[in-house]
């Protein structure tokens, strides 16, 4: 059962960008329709790829297996930072799902906003800020050194 809740460790940086551009094209779509199903659709997507990584979660599958092979880049880095994003992007898109259900549509919209900012960071300019703020809450010790040794200890980080 432990291995059914792994995600991987290292993954591949460019993987984690197409995903991460394919929640772009879908949030924006989103928006544009106006769809509570769309918003659905992404939060369910982070939530599986928070709980079982790119194995179950179609936009994973679509980035892991066809887009980013036919692509041929593979740049490892360290997984955690990459599920703590994941994380935080299952907050968001929840809590815009909360808004939109409740009501706020506006602010539900406001929400998957930001959420569509931080995805194109990643995916269009190679900036995670989840994984920065993983760096951030690690260094401080909210986050132990033993759930990411790469991400503290230089000389095991991949290039």
């Amino acid at each position: 059962m432990g291995s059914l809740f792994t995600f991987p460790n290292p993954v591949n940086e460019y993987a984690a960008r197409v995903t991460a551009g394919l929640v772009v094209l879908l949030a924006a779509a989103t928006m544009a329709t106006g769809s509570v199903w769309g918003l659905a659709a992404i939060t369910v997507g982070f939530w599986l790829r928070v709980l079982f990584g790119p194995r179950i979660s179609p936009l994973a599958l679509l980035s892991v297996k066809v887009i980013t092979p036919w692509l041929g880049r593979v740049k490892l880095v360290p997984g955690p930072p990459k599920r703590f994003a994941q994380g935080m992007g299952a907050a968001v898109s929840t809590a815009a799902l909360v808004l939109f259900v409740a009501g706020a549509v506006p602010a539900a919209w406001a929400v998957l906003g930001i959420l569509i900012v931080a995805a194109s960071l990643e995916a269009f300019a190679g900036f995670c800020l989840g994984c920065v703020v993983f760096g951030f809450l690690q260094r401080r010790g909210m986050i132990p050194e033993d759930v990411c040794e790469a991400c503290n200890n230089i000389s095991l980080r991949r290039t």
